[in-house]
């Protein structure tokens, strides 16, 4: 069964919204979820751990992208 990645990206304030993508983002982090509906949900526990965490709402923002996990059970880990 393919699941779903939760590309998650940190921009900064002075990047636009459609212009924050992995190669702009100050960081990029991925989660695997089951449904797309997660990766709009999953997200808020990794970018708790992250070192830019602090800056969430004042100098920097989310953005989440939704991609099908490719890989197949036996290739997970």
């Amino acid at each position: 069964m393919n699941g779903f990645v939760a590309i998650i990206l940190v921009c900064l304030n002075s990047t636009p919204a459609d212009r924050c993508t992995e190669e702009t983002a100050a960081d990029v982090m991925s989660t695997v979820v089951r449904s797309e509906l997660q990766c709009t949900m999953g997200w808020q526990e990794v970018v708790g751990r992250s070192a830019l965490r602090d800056e969430i709402g004042k100098t920097a923002y989310v953005k989440t992208i939704c991609r099908r996990d490719g890989r197949t059970d036996a290739n997970r880990g």
